[in-house]
């Protein structure tokens, strides 16, 4: 068996797209088809369902992967121990997160951590889904929904919370106080409720049934930037929130929505020195700006 066509196979594994994987691979899609066909017909089955949503892995599929990504996972970790002569702290560390953590609390507080592992680089990658730590696609993820998988290490990161917020043009436009008794009276900003990857994000659920957004997003970043405009109201995570005071907290004794964010990772992966201290250093991170993600006002 070709190991080149196992690294293809694994490649069209994660990105579950043709063409996304040829380009992660600098090959001809059509080079990428036929190497894979090539390797079914060596193992004498289909690994992939081909359907009009991408390549899907069937049950030898699956099988096929488990035991790919540790032939992957163990030459990696040797070529890293090569490249690096068994140095601590050294190389680079995916991350896996949301747009909002990564963009308003993550990124902004990452100096401290260079500062002490000057020899660790840092790959944030944002996710509007789930991250698929089991198809190498980060080192740790950082997610809203703890993971039913019992073959990762899950850890609680943090709780956080969500407020109500407006900017002060749209409260001028709009003279009656905010209320819970007449939040369905005004325009709303929220997410696409059936694009959703998880219920952790339908928080209008949990204030009225009757609330009608005038315009969503799937991303909290564009809807932030509505609310910003005056475009109308919606909830929003106060650690992104506080770093804009022209935002406005409405109902604060009425409306706090509580999430928790999780850690994740591979038990291998986790053995490396530079992932175990990110790991540690998002939990020290967490731990002292308790104030920032869980306001008391």
């Amino acid at each position: 068996m070709n190991w080149d066509d196992i690294k293809i196979f694994l490649e069209v594994a994660r990105s579950e797209r043709l063409s996304q994987a040829a380009k992660r691979l600098a090959l001809d899609p059509s080079t990428v088809s036929r190497r894979l066909h090539k390797l079914e017909e060596q193992l004498a089955t289909q690994l992939f369902e081909r359907t009009q949503d991408g390549h899907i892995l069937t049950s030898d599929g699956e099988r096929l992967l488990a035991s790919a990504r540790r032939m992957e996972q163990d030459a990696s970790y040797a070529l890293d121990d090569i490249k690096h002569n068994n140095a601590q702290n050294s190389g680079c560390v995916r991350i896996g997160v949301t747009e909002a953590l990564g963009n308003f609390f993550i990124a902004p507080n990452l100096l401290p951590m260079q500062q002490q592992f000057p020899n660790i680089q840092i790959d944030l990658l944002h996710f509007s889904r789930y991250v698929k730590i089991s198809r190498n696609e980060a080192d740790i993820a950082i997610a809203v929904e703890r993971p039913n998988s019992t073959s990762m290490i899950v850890s609680k990161l943090c709780d956080y919370t969500l407020q109500l917020y407006a900017h002060p043009d749209y409260l001028n436009r709009h003279k009656a106080n905010i209320t819970l008794d007449n939040l369905a009276r005004h325009q709303w900003v929220s997410y696409v409720d059936n694009l959703l990857f998880t219920e952790q994000l339908s928080y209008l659920k949990e204030l009225n049934a009757d609330l009608l957004p005038g315009f969503r997003s799937t991303s909290v970043i564009s809807q932030y930037s509505a609310i910003k405009s005056g475009l109308g109201i919606g909830i929003l995570p106060c650690f992104l929130a506080a770093q804009d005071p022209s935002l406005v907290k409405l109902c604060a004794q009425d409306i706090k929505v509580v999430r928790s964010f999780w850690l994740v990772t591979h038990p291998e992966i986790k053995r490396l020195s530079r992932v175990n201290s990110v790991w540690h250093y998002l939990k020290q991170l967490v731990a002292e700006q308790q104030a920032v993600l869980m306001p008391e006002d």
